[in-house]
């Protein structure tokens, strides 16, 4: 098998922490509609408008249209990408 092959078929498993800054009355409602979001959850929400969200996914993609689809949505002012890893999932499943 060749490296790309080898590569091709790993399995990866992706984690990001953002912080979504959101118009302050829109801030529960947003939040539901993060939560829908396939591998997404919502871990804080302060009276200020900001969400703390993480991301799940099986490879970098879908976590960077999550993040595209939140920046698109209206009430958010901005989605900074804090924390990204990820790891094979092999061994993410090693770690329970």
């Amino acid at each position: 098998m060749s490296k790309l092959e080898n590569n091709m078929n790993r399995a990866e498993f992706h984690v990001s922490s953002l912080v979504v800054l959101t118009q302050p009355p829109l801030r529960h409602r947003l939040a539901e509609q993060i939560a829908a979001l396939e591998g997404a959850e919502i871990h804080a929400v302060s009276d200020e408008g900001k969400l703390v969200v993480t991301l799940e996914g099986p490879s970098q993609r879908p976590i960077m249209a999550a993040i595209d689809a939140i920046n698109a949505m209206p009430g958010v002012l901005s989605a900074a990408l804090i924390y990204h890893q990820f790891d094979d999932e092999v061994e993410a499943e090693g770690r329970e």
